[in-house]
């Protein structure tokens, strides 16, 4: 079950319109309700995030919709659960701009200390800051 339900998480999370909301239309079925109320200690916590990326980044408005009336149904399942879900999203969110901020601090420490070194032989340096930003931006 679990493989099916990440598997509709990315199918949510999608930017296209028609493949999130078709994702979104599965909590329309009253036997999918049930099985998702019987297992929700296993199914909030993969579907919850992709509702709340949805929440901040989908461009759709019917999806958006949608993903409310999906996040609204969920906390009125089990508020306590829901909550812990989006509190877990929110600290992965933290972690996740950190690490990249961690990263970028290593590449602009790589660059600076690159910039300094002589050419000699075939080694490759890195000169300007703007190429090098490209660079950075690509390899993130």
């Amino acid at each position: 079950m679990v493989p099916l339900f990440r598997r509709i998480a990315q199918c949510i999370k999608s930017s296209h319109f028609q493949v999130a909301e078709r994702a979104l239309f599965i909590w329309n079925n009253d036997n999918v309700i049930s099985l998702i109320a019987q297992n929700r200690q296993m199914i909030m916590p993969i579907i919850v995030p992709a509702l709340e990326h949805n929440s901040q980044n989908h461009w759709n408005q019917a999806v958006l919709n949608l993903t409310d009336n999906v996040k609204k149904m969920f906390s009125e399942m089990d508020d306590v659960l829901f909550s812990a879900c989006l509190v877990k999203y929110k600290e992965d969110e933290e972690r996740q701009a950190s690490l990249e901020s961690k990263r970028r601090l290593t590449w602009e420490k790589l660059e600076s200390a690159a910039s300094f070194q002589p050419v000699t032989g075939h080694t490759a340096v890195l000169v300007g800051r703007q190429p090098s930003a490209n660079l950075i931006a690509t390899l993130i």
